[in-house]
């Protein structure tokens, strides 16, 4: 065990770290420090629960990517000039307690990735009036947004993502004028975005309303967030045409529609080739069976990185205008009703190094100009994608029972996605298996037993709360494995599939927690 970067008074007894266990390490760690950085060890048991007795002056405690467990202890509320309290990737349960609300200097308050639940109670949010991030994603509360949330007009990153939470977002939500970053993806959220008036957040860059029961028509509001960079409206009821000012959007580089019911591609595309910072459009799932849009005049995708069409039952041919695209080097043409022959231009995608044109009615063979292509060369088979560009993940999926059928397998790591469901239990037949890593998703049950899986470290699964196994501290019950995750809007195998190619190229992570202290201190 380690812990760095936090000062200790000289003089006192400091007892040889690693002669007692993790827990009392911590508990006398507390009680000498004002500011501690605790994260990324191997603490267990439960946070102690009165430490704040001892030393009130604590202004920054981060306990994130630990072992601990049990419930949040309600003298934290004792700290009476705690700023930062991160407790993220842990394994604690039960509800937010009453009493840490007492503590109202707090400006950046996380229990991501944790056991928590329950309802956020309006009259208590509003005590925290200095809070300018708020992340409890990755948990299981459930209820309303409390109308109460506009109180907190500092706000900056407000992330619940991976809850329960239901209803319409309140109106009040307008009046946090300072918001950066939005992430309520994978809820059960519902009702018509308009109640949010977002041309109140000049300095919103981040969306990300994934997955949840929006309906209506994208809100001509949004249009006047001129700093967004990412957003995400995906799986969802939303319906209707684009608006020309999506055009406003000077800085937009990741955009996701798919899943939902919108119409006129072709209106779409022209106006959508005017945000000339698009790296990521993913528009897929939608205007069904409409005529693939063949117009020479789309031309303005010059930094596009990443185009799915796929999943739209599109009629027409392979359009000439993607070979107009310099920078493409994943395109998701699947599912659709296209025809005639896959055209000797493709070739002139230099870039190009994931091409997935499954499910249509294309003739005439495969054209030998296919093999020239730059990137299928074996000299140029690494990817030359900028993870940069991917300012959100791109899809939520399970791993599919087909990967234990790589049986020449040697390293597979899909960590820092957003995988949901079990391991599949065939893994452990996968004897060449030699590295393996699937840490930070939201994958739940048991771990295969067995075959490699013996000999792979446990950080090779942290950051999946849901997770059991006999080399875990969350030992498996006598329960089966819980059942994968339904989702409101089921992915289909080919994006699933596209998920892992994907990811095995290179890692994908937004960390939010890891930011907490360096943008306290700096």
């Amino acid at each position: 065990m380690a812990i760095r970067h936090v000062p200790r008074p000289r003089g006192l007894f400091e007892p040889q770290l690693g002669t007692q266990s993790p827990r009392w390490e911590l508990t006398l760690f507390l009680r000498w420090t004002a500011a501690v950085n605790g994260s990324n060890n191997s603490f267990t048991g439960q946070i102690p629960t009165h430490f704040c007795n001892g030393s009130p002056s604590f202004a920054v405690l981060d306990l994130s990517y630990n072992k601990l467990s049990g419930s949040i202890p309600r003298g934290l509320g004792d700290c009476s000039v705690l700023r930062v309290l991160n407790a993220g990737y842990n394994n604690l349960s039960g509800t937010l307690p009453d009493e840490l609300f007492r503590a109202t200097l707090l400006e950046h308050l996380s229990f991501r990735n944790n056991k928590l639940h329950g309802v956020l109670d309006g009259a208590h949010i509003i005590n925290l009036g200095y809070l300018v991030t708020l992340n409890l994603g990755r948990n299981n509360f459930s209820g309303k947004l409390p109308d109460s949330i506009g109180q907190l007009k500092r706000m900056e990153g407000f992330y619940f993502d991976r809850n329960n939470m239901s209803g319409d977002l309140p109106s009040a939500l307008s009046n946090c004028t300072n918001l950066i970053t939005v992430d309520f993806k994978s809820n059960k959220f519902s009702g018509e975005l308009n109640k949010v008036d977002f041309s109140n957040f000049p300095n919103l860059t981040t969306l990300d309303l994934l997955y949840n029961n929006f309906t209506g028509t994208i809100p001509e509001s949004i249009y006047s967030c001129s700093k967004l960079i990412a957003l995400r409206l995906s799986a969802n009821n939303l319906h209707g045409q684009l608006s020309p000012k999506v055009g406003d959007l000077k800085h937009l580089a990741f955009l996701s529609l798919a899943f939902n019911s919108f119409e006129n591609i072709t209106n779409a595309l022209h106006i959508l080739q005017n945000c000339r910072q698009l790296t990521i459009l993913l528009i897929g799932d939608n205007f069904m069976a409409e005529l693939m849009p063949e117009d020479d005049i789309i031309d303005g995708f010059q930094n596009l990185q990443v185009l799915d069409i796929g999943g739209c039952q599109l009629l027409g041919n392979m359009p000439f205008w993607i070979s107009k695209l310099p920078n493409l080097q994943i395109l998701n043409l699947a599912n659709n009703q296209l025809t005639g022959s896959i055209p000797a231009w493709i070739k002139t995608l230099s870039n190009l190094f994931y091409l997935d044109i499954s499910n249509n009615s294309l003739t005439e063979g495969i054209p030998t100009t296919l093999m020239d292509m730059p990137m299928l060369k074996l000299e140029k088979t690494k990817a030359h994608l900028d993870p940069r560009v991917f300012k959100l993940t791109i899809y939520t999926g399970q791993l599919p029972q087909s990967i234990c059928n790589l049986t020449s397998l040697l390293a597979l790591d899909l960590s820092n996605n957003n995988l949901m469901g079990p391991i599949p239990s065939g893994l452990n037949s996968l004897h060449s298996l030699s590295a393996f890593n699937i840490s930070k998703n939201d994958l739940e049950g048991p771990i295969p037993s067995g075959g490699q899986f013996n000999t792979f470290e446990t950080s090779s699964f942290d950051g999946n709360a849901k997770l059991c196994g006999s080399m875990l501290i969350q030992k498996c019950g006598s329960k089966e494995a819980p059942p994968a995750t339904t989702l409101s809007k089921q992915l289909t195998g080919y994006k699933v599939a596209f998920m892992i190619a994907f990811s095995a190229f290179f890692v994908i992570g937004m960390l939010y927690d890891q930011v907490v202290l360096s943008r306290y201190f700096g």
